[in-house]
């Protein structure tokens, strides 16, 4: 894929990954702002299912973010054990939930800056709240699938995340720096896979520079 035609080409990939997933939306199963930013915070290393399968009680138990904060610690640890690195997930969510209510009036802040001021939030992490809680797109959430897609499309040369960002925001419209990055995750789950792409059912092949791999 030459240079030049990046963006041209970007187009295109969006063209076709938007008839082959014409709603695009994060995975993660939430009604509230802070809702998305517990799932958010607990899917690091673990899957949205798994971590649907987990807040489908938490979020019955815990109904704001006063419960997540009043709650003793050792009670929130137990009810999210199932999930990876369970411990340090309870205690970033109980103190942001203590942040929120002490330092944002008990909304979640809508700025990439006061985000990735609570624990546990990154810049990816932020990125997916800021894009699907409030529609406000600060940047480009960059996962694993992202990550391998962007690299395998030509649309990066870079396997840092944050470089990987910067080059996508480049090309890709400020309006679509939500939906790219759901195109690309489901399109790495459902056919890019990391082992071993499905080229049969890929929409992308024909314009993918590593088709041969």
């Amino acid at each position: 894929m030459k240079s030049l035609d990046k963006k041209k080409d970007l187009k295109e990939i969006l063209r076709r990954l938007k008839k082959e997933f014409p709603a695009p939306q994060t995975a993660l199963q939430h009604k509230s702002p802070f809702e998305l930013l517990v799932a958010t915070i607990l899917s690091a290393q673990t899957t949205d299912v798994h971590v649907n399968k987990v807040t489908g009680t938490l979020f019955k138990k815990y109904r704001s973010v006063k419960d997540f904060a009043d709650t003793p610690l050792e009670s929130l640890k137990k009810d999210i054990k199932s999930i990876n690195f369970f411990n340090n997930k309870a205690k970033n969510i109980q103190v942001s939930a203590k942040l929120i209510i002490d330092t944002f009036g008990g909304r979640v802040p809508q700025t990439m800056e006061k985000l990735t001021s609570l624990p546990g939030v990154a810049r990816k992490t932020a990125n997916i709240i800021l894009s699907n809680a409030f529609g406000i797109h600060e940047g480009i959430a960059v996962d694993t699938h992202v990550k391998r897609l962007a690299f395998r499309l030509g649309l990066t040369g870079h396997t840092d995340p944050v470089k990987i960002e910067q080059d996508l925001m480049a090309l890709v419209p400020r309006k679509e720096w939500g939906t790219i990055s759901h195109l690309l995750i489901f399109h790495g789950r459902k056919t890019c896979q990391a082992k071993k792409p499905n080229h049969s059912q890929c929409v992308l092949y024909d314009i993918c520079p590593s088709r041969e791999i």
